[in-house]
């Protein structure tokens, strides 16, 4: 059977993309799926003894069965500079190209049932001088799950996010909500709206400050969708 991916993107940076990755890994695992994550672009890597490492990156290996079968496999590109990726990688003179993403992504899909790739910053967040975020998963024909963080301004975050998507020719398989704003005001009534709005289905709702295995719960739906994918 081949493996089943999914992109995940959002409405900018540092609203919860990693957060929402490892909950999706734990609910697909907990549906009986053979479950792996990737992150193939990371900027503000630490140094360590092996090398460049992403914070993000070994979140989702933590969160993955099986692992990946390296670190390179799920991070093909780590990058020390914590800035947008075309200028961490300009930085340390690295090319980012696509074909080593797809060949990560390949070596991967031997082993998973299930491939949650992350991406880097929001929807068209650059790469290179001529490369954006929006073009792994045009390349991969993956499906495309948005992670909107609710706070003041989803509401057009959201859709102008959702509609740069469908622009660019990748499915919209639907969205998941992220509470990173605990004070935001109004909260039911702007996930109303965006239900209202929103050109796909939501796939579940993240409290806020609730741990990555519980939040697991809240995305049953996303691994139905996702384990219905290429059926």
């Amino acid at each position: 059977m081949k493996a089943r991916g999914v992109f995940i993107t959002g409405t900018d940076t540092g609203i919860g993309k990693t957060f929402a990755s490892c909950a999706l890994l734990h609910a697909l695992r907990a549906a009986g799926l053979r479950a792996t994550g990737m992150k193939p672009v990371a900027s503000g890597c630490m140094e360590t003894p092996e090398g460049l490492r992403s914070e993000d990156a070994l979140a989702l290996i933590a969160a993955s069965n099986p692992p990946p079968s390296s670190y390179m496999a799920c991070n093909p590109y780590a990058f020390r500079e914590p800035v947008s990726p075309h200028i961490a990688a300009a930085e340390m003179e690295v090319e980012i190209a696509i074909q080593a993403i797809e060949d990560a992504y390949d070596t991967i899909a031997m082993e998973a049932d299930a491939i949650v790739m992350e991406g880097v910053g929001g929807w068209l967040t650059p790469l290179s001088g001529n490369l954006r975020a929006n073009a792994i998963p045009q390349m991969l024909q993956l499906p495309v799950i948005l992670v909107v963080g609710m706070k003041l301004g989803c509401l057009n975050h959201a859709q102008l996010t959702a509609r740069a998507i469908h622009a660019d020719g990748c499915e919209l398989a639907g969205w998941i909500g992220n509470r990173i704003d605990p004070d935001i005001a109004h909260p039911k009534e702007n996930l109303a709206t965006l239900q209202r709005l929103m050109p796909a289905p939501c796939l579940g709702v993240l409290p806020h400050g609730i741990e990555v295995v519980s939040a697991a719960a809240n995305l049953r739906e996303a691994a139905d969708r996702i384990r219905g994918l290429g059926k």
